[in-house]
């Protein structure tokens, strides 16, 4: 389980910039958790706070995105910026 705690929150964006799995978002100069069942729970995010403002208990997160992305082969979050790829994504280069 991962919460933020808007009274410690500063709005560094370092959890933001961290999440490896573009859990964490900001709104109003606050980090929010969206789409919590992509969390992997590896806890970057709490480790890189120096506010203490990430509460992260840890859980089967890791396990869950091992089965997603290596076995059903799912994955949540877009990688470079899909130039050259066989999508034939433009835009961005």
């Amino acid at each position: 389980m991962i919460q933020v705690d808007m009274d410690k929150c500063t709005g560094c964006r370092v959890c933001f910039n961290v999440c490896p799995q573009d859990v964490i978002k900001m709104e109003n100069k606050k980090a929010y958790i969206e789409n919590y069942v992509n969390c992997m729970e590896c806890g970057a995010c709490a480790l890189n706070c120096e506010y203490n403002a990430i509460n992260l208990t840890k859980g089967t997160g890791c396990l869950g995105a091992i089965i997603r992305e290596d076995i059903l082969k799912i994955r949540q979050k877009a990688t470079g910026c899909g130039c050259g790829d066989d999508k034939k994504l433009t835009g961005c280069c």
